[in-house]
Parts: structure tokens; C-alpha cells; sequence
């Protein structure tokens, strides 16, 4: 079959688009015929030695297609094990023509959904639902502060917000993407470069917001902490600007905040985003569709930052 591997470490002209084994499903696993896949942050950290797989590895989280065996449309859970082995990282990912995933994990998706949209939404969707569902418990009409929209989790937030009825205050240093994420519910935005977040959310909230979804660590933790409300939650799922942010312990004692550690989510998470997604109340945002082969330019775009929504990987069928 035809995949994109890693031989090495190091930056995307370390991606290699070439012939490699097709893979043998072991016993409770199906082989699958790949359409699909989608680009995600993890895919840049692991090609880059962060961390370090073993190799040749097949990059690629996220996918969807048909099972050989039976023909069935199906999505690809990527958190095997609940969450605790990810798929591109602990075993052969999906940027490839085939792949075997454990029976439980490959979930047939109905015929409305494309194989793009059904790709599109597993890992980050799955997230940002254990990050706003079942972590934080967000209610309708609470207030969500969404740092750096346009990224995959970003955007997979604003969708779920939105579709149990919050209110969401988004941010990013593109008027573009601000402008974009106002067409897709965003009730506040604000540029986090040349204005002041802080002082929207509290213009906009009155009280500070309720939950904060906190993915970039250094460069915006003490704002999170300035904004969120007396009792409110901030969830934090990743680091992107670095892990060792200023504490500002006084003000999670002052203000009694809950600080919640969250990372990819269970079965029963996967289930809860995927109803979203089936239903139609939350809706996974397509950046751009690079083939297979062309899956450098799709990892430049990513590092560039220039995306809004899942940069995608057509396979061939």
C-alpha cells in the first residue's frame, strides 16, 4: 500500500510518501480501506521527536473508510484503550491506503456524513467534549472563553459550546478567523494581539466567564486565570506556548477555581461528540483537502497556522 511514513525526526521534509506493508489485522481487528484522513498538532510533535516513535512509523490519527471485510462506512476512534494509546502515535496511523484498529473502534457512520466530515471530527471533538462535557459540566448560558480559534480543538469547542447552548467569547491574531468564527456562533471575539481580552470578557460577562478552554499555556495562562469567574472552571488540555506558565496561585484560592487536566476522552466521550455530530447540532469546519502525497504541504500549512477548521488528506479508493 501506499502511506506516508517517518523515517526520522524532524520537520515535514522528513515525510516520506511511499510503498510499505500492508498491514495483517491480528485477532478482534479489522482491516480497513482508507478515504480519509485528517491533519492534527499531535502529527507535527510526533514527526518532530515529540515524542519520539519508534520507526518507520505511519503518521495520522483520525480517519475514515470501509472496512474490507463487510464494505460498512465506518469512523475510527482514535483513542484506543479509552483514551490511553492514540492512533499515529502507538501504533501505525491513518495516512495511508489501509490500516487495522481493534473491531470496537472503527464505528460505522451514516450515509449523509462524507468520509471528509466523518475524519474530520474524532480526536479534536472527542476533547473538547470530555474538556466541556465531562469535565467542566458547561451548562446553556454560561460563558466560555475559546483562545486561539481556527485550530482544531478551538473550533471543535466553539461547535459543542454552541450546541449545548453557551455563549462563547473566541480569540486569535487573524481578524479573518475572528470574523469567520462570528459566522459560526461566536458572540464575542476579540484579537489577542492588538486587544484586550481581559477587558472584553468582562465587558461581555459582567462577572468573568465560566469556563475557560486553556491549550496554549505560557503566553495566555494568567489571563485565563484573570478571567475566569468566582467558582469557575478552567480546562486544560495542552501547552502549545510552553508547559511553565506564571502560577497566579492567589488567584485560584481567591476566586476558588477548579483546574481541570484533560486529554483525549473514553469511548463513552467518542459516543457523546459523534451524537453531536450525527444529530447535526455540532459541525466539524474543513480548512483544505491536499491528496495523500502532497501530505508536506499539508504539515507547512499546519505550522504556518494559516488554517480554520481540519486540514484533510484525500486517499484514493
Amino acid at each position: 500500500m501506499k502511506a506516508i511514513r517517518i523515517h526520522e525526526d524532524g520537520g515535514p521534509e522528513v515525510l516520506r510518501y511511499e510503498d510499505a506493508p500492508d498491514p495483517e489485522p491480528a485477532e478482534g481487528e479489522v482491516l480497513i480501506r482508507l478515504r480519509a484522513a485528517a491533519l492534527n498538532r499531535i502529527d507535527l510533535w510526533i514527526r518532530s521527536g515529540r515524542p519520539s516513535v519508534p520507526k518507520p512509523r505511519i503518521l495520522g490519527s483520525d480517519g475514515a473508510g470501509e472496512r474490507v471485510d463487510t464494505g460498512e462506512r465506518v469512523v475510527i476512534n482514535p483513542g484506543l484503550n479509552d483514551g490511553r494509546l492514540i492512533v499515529g502515535e502507538h501504533i501505525d496511523g491513518t495516512d495511508a491506503e489501509l490500516i487495522a484498529v481493534p473491531g470496537d473502534y472503527a464505528v460505522p457512520i451514516p450515509d449523509e456524513l462524507s468520509f471528509e466530515e466523518a475524519a474530520a471530527f474524532p480526536l479534536v471533538f472527542e476533547t473538547a467534549y470530555r474538556m466541556l462535557v465531562t469535565k467542566a459540566q458547561l451548562r446553556a448560558g454560561e460563558w466560555v472563553l475559546i483562545w486561539g480559534i481556527g485550530g482544531g480543538v478551538a473550533t471543535a469547542s466553539l461547535s459543542i459550546a454552541k450546541a449545548l447552548g453557551a455563549r462563547v467569547l473566541a480569540t486569535s491574531s487573524s481578524d479573518a478567523k475572528l470574523e469567520r468564527a462570528r459566522e459560526l456562533g461566536a458572540d464575542v471575539v476579540v484579537n489577542h494581539v492588538s486587544g484586550d481580552v481581559a477587558a472584553s470578557a468582562r465587558e461581555a460577562t459582567g462577572g468573568g466567564v465560566d469556563v475557560v478552554v486553556e491549550h496554549v499555556g505560557e503566553a495566555t495562562w494568567k489571563t485565563s486565570l484573570a478571567v475566569a469567574r468566582p467558582g469557575g472552571r478552567v480546562v486544560v488540555c495542552g501547552a502549545t506556548s510552553g508547559p511553565n506558565p506564571p502560577a497566579q496561585l492567589h488567584r485560584v484560592w481567591w476566586k476558588q477555581l477548579t483546574i481541570y487536566g484533560s486529554t483525549m476522552g473514553t469511548r463513552e466521550d467518542f459516543a457523546g461528540a459523534f451524537e453531536l455530530v450525527k444529530s447535526g447540532r455540532a459541525s466539524p469546519v474543513i480548512d483544505e483537502v491536499f491528496p495523500l502525497e502532497e501530505a508536506r504541504a499539508a504539515h507547512e500549512r499546519m505550522e504556518r497556522g494559516d488554517q480554520f477548521g481540519k486540514i484533510m488528506l484525500a486517499i484514493p479508493g
